[in-house]
């Protein structure tokens, strides 16, 4: 599996998730400058974490119109793998590659602190090392986490089952309490229509090794071998 990690100025988790995939693949991990126009072949594209241009303007924004941004977005239109986690989802929001949008917490607080997540989709090839109602330990670090979509986005994302990941509580109830930021529905992560584009807030690739106190995150990136070798 050949991937590719974007990095924008202000990107902190970039190596982070260079490494994670790195440990799955066994393979180098291009790591791929937002001023480029043209993407080698790749197999998975990451949008890492971080605050691209420092969140200055609104979370994603102006990334979402950095160069890179035009190729990437045509990939995924052709069916290539996307990830987009925390920062990541919010630019891939702002281009319109998912719906909906990331808002400030409810709490008006940043937040950073493990969650528990209940799989809902186990059936993408993000998640299908996962089983569907499984809850996992993932850490948050984020600002603007709170997802809101009108009615009638959030209405069709569930009836084509593109909610990938709920807040929940360790015993798997999605209930308010288990809920950090505010998020409409409890939701964590959402999916495409082609289910080949992932958005997540919380952070897979900081527990993708035991080292790091857990390996929630790791079968993520195992799945993506699996599927797309």
């Amino acid at each position: 599996m050949k991937a590719g990690v974007i990095v924008f100025p202000g990107s902190n988790c970039d190596r982070d998730v260079k490494v994670a995939v790195e440990q799955s693949t066994g393979r180098p991990c291009a790591m791929i400058w937002h001023r480029e126009t043209e993407l080698p072949a790749l197999d998975l594209i990451v949008v890492p974490g971080g605050f691209s241009y420092g969140d200055y303007l609104r979370s994603g924004a102006m990334a979402a119109h950095s160069p890179v941004m035009r190729e990437v977005k045509r990939r995924a239109e052709q069916g290539v793998a996307v990830l987009g986690i925390c920062n990541g989802f919010q630019v891939l929001t702002e281009t319109g590659l998912l719906p909906g949008v990331l808002m400030k917490n409810a709490s008006l607080k940043f937040i950073c602190r493990d969650v528990h997540l209940r799989v809902e989709a186990a059936d993408t090839v993000f998640t299908r090392h996962y089983q569907p109602g499984q809850v996992v330990r993932i850490p948050i670090a984020h600002n603007d986490g709170n997802y809101f979509a009108d009615s009638d986005t959030l209405a069709r994302l569930k009836d084509e089952d593109r909610v990938a990941f709920r807040y929940c509580e360790p015993s798997g109830a999605v209930t308010e309490a288990g809920n950090p930021n505010g998020s409409l529905d409890n939701i964590a992560g959402v999916l495409n229509a082609g289910r080949n584009v992932l958005g997540m807030m919380p952070h897979p690739e900081r527990l993708a090794d035991a080292l790091l106190g857990g390996i929630d995150g790791r079968p993520m990136f195992d799945g993506l071998v699996e599927a797309l070798v």
